[in-house]
């Protein structure tokens, strides 16, 4: 055996012995960062008269949500009923039950959830049959795994049934605008299905107290020099006479949103979507914080 290869030899162990050491190190390292949180995801979940649906939303979380999952519901003052079932069910560590005297709206009450939330992860679940929790999987797991700090999950990305065009336009509409004043890239910025990695959003101060949320965590996300991410999922349309509580009025209050948390390059940004230029938020201009 030469020199050469005896050397090898003797270093190959200590290389070895220094690998096995530093993946312990990564191994502590994790569990620390782990055990700064009561659980691993805080599923929010805004509630304004939800009755006939809850129940089974619950039932499908439990069934398709880890294990390290608190839920956290918002009864934002519900009238149908839903207020006395939630008193009704059984105390259990991983889940919180908040009750509201009086009606604020969604963005008010996933404010209040977020602000009740020990998880890494904050994901928001909507009350109604239109979303299935299942979906919400594929859009947490990017955040959960750190690969991405938020992900929304499109409802456009594939085929979904959605029989209403007004409907659509006006997503298309807000998304556009959205683009343009945040520099994102997104299918569907109206979506409920949304992830955050629980530090950023804890710090986001957020004040939309309806469905202006969702324009507003956008823009301010996107003022921190995130880039948010998308996944597929899926949709089940309900009409207004089966629950539906978004109006035209909610539309025009998100384009008044999307102006008051503007980013910086906004109007480059717009008259790209007119010319067909897509231009992203200019890197050399730092993320804006006046709004946060």
């Amino acid at each position: 055996m030469s020199s050469s290869e005896s050397n090898s030899a003797d270093i190959a162990p200590v290389i070895q012995r220094i690998s096995d050491t530093l993946g312990d190190v990564d191994q502590r390292l994790d569990q620390i960062d782990r055990s700064d949180y009561a659980f691993d995801v805080s599923l929010i979940i805004p509630v304004f008269n939800e009755r006939q649906t809850l129940p089974d939303v619950l039932a499908r979380i439990d069934e398709v949500m880890p294990e390290s999952t608190e839920t956290i519901i918002v009864d934002d003052a519900s009238t149908d009923g839903t207020s006395v079932w939630l008193a009704s069910l059984p105390e259990r560590p991983n889940r919180k039950i908040v009750r509201r005297v009086r009606n604020h709206g969604k963005g008010s009450a996933v404010r209040l959830g977020i602000r009740h939330s020990r998880g890494r992860v904050v994901a928001i679940q909507d009350a109604d049959s239109e979303y299935d929790p299942k979906d919400l999987l594929t859009v947490i797991e990017p955040v959960l795994r750190g690969d991405a700090e938020v992900v929304y999950g499109s409802r456009y990305l594939e085929d979904i049934e959605d029989p209403s065009l007004l409907h659509r336009l006006g997503n298309w509409a807000l998304t556009v605008t959205s683009n343009c004043m945040t520099g994102q890239s997104l299918t569907d910025m109206e979506t409920c299905h949304k992830a955050f990695r629980g530090d950023l959003v804890r710090s986001i101060a957020i004040r939309e107290c309806r469905f202006g949320f969702e324009p507003e965590i956008t823009s301010k996300v996107a003022a921190r020099g995130v880039q948010i991410s998308e996944v597929p999922t899926g949709y089940n349309y309900r009409s207004y006479d089966e629950g539906k509580k978004i109006t035209w009025r909610d539309g025009l209050a998100a384009f008044a949103c999307m102006w008051r948390y503007r980013n910086p390059g906004w109007c480059g940004r717009a008259i790209g979507c007119f010319t067909g230029r897509s231009q992203s938020r200019d890197s050399d201009t730092p993320p804006s914080t006046l709004n946060q």
